[in-house]
């Protein structure tokens, strides 16, 4: 085998293993929602850390996180979601389709009914290094706040990979608009 065909052949097989792991990253998440006078609203959370810092609409996220294979996913939902708020949900979910994102991560998420106060949520911390090469690191917010939406709203904030959690809701609850 030449020097080349060597290089092509641990290029593909780095490439091949790349994929097999974005492939098997998986995320579980809360979709809640409520019925208001003007009609549906969902509970959203804007993602913290310097990076997310500036923008707004198209980064909002249900809160979600990563569950490994044997993890119950809707248990890993629950969990994640009083994690990245602060409130523990229960209720009748309702499971949604998976969506895969343009990541290849595959979000699982279930809608229920619900409501919390937005303003009083409070986060788990994650470390970083900031600024980045500077050798420190500093605490932020998985979740910097959350927000109450219309779907209107809500399609405006949300990341688009995640917009067909939005139509599903919206179907499953009969509401055409």
């Amino acid at each position: 085998m030449t020097k080349n065909e060597e290089m092509a052949a641990q290029f593909l097989h780095h490439k091949e293993a790349v994929i097999k792991k974005m492939s098997h990253k998986k995320s579980a998440g809360i979709l809640m929602y409520r019925i208001a006078e003007n009609g549906p609203e969902v509970f959203i959370v804007h993602p913290g850390g310097p990076y997310w810092e500036k923008k707004d609409d198209g980064a909002w996220s249900i809160p979600k996180g990563e569950f490994e294979t044997g993890d119950d996913p809707l248990e890993s939902a629950r969990r994640e979601f009083e994690e990245e708020t602060g409130f523990a949900v229960a209720g009748d979910f309702v499971e949604l389709t998976p969506l895969r994102q343009p990541s290849g991560k595959i979000i699982y998420a279930w809608a229920v009914e619900g409501n919390i106060d937005a303003a009083s949520i409070r986060s788990n911390m994650f470390p970083m290094e900031w600024p980045p090469r500077s050798g420190k690191e500093q605490e932020f917010p998985e979740v910097d706040r959350g927000g109450w939406f219309d779907m209107s709203q809500a399609r405006k904030k949300i990341l688009k990979g995640q917009s067909g959690f939005l139509d599903e809701l919206q179907e499953k609850l009969g509401i055409h608009l």
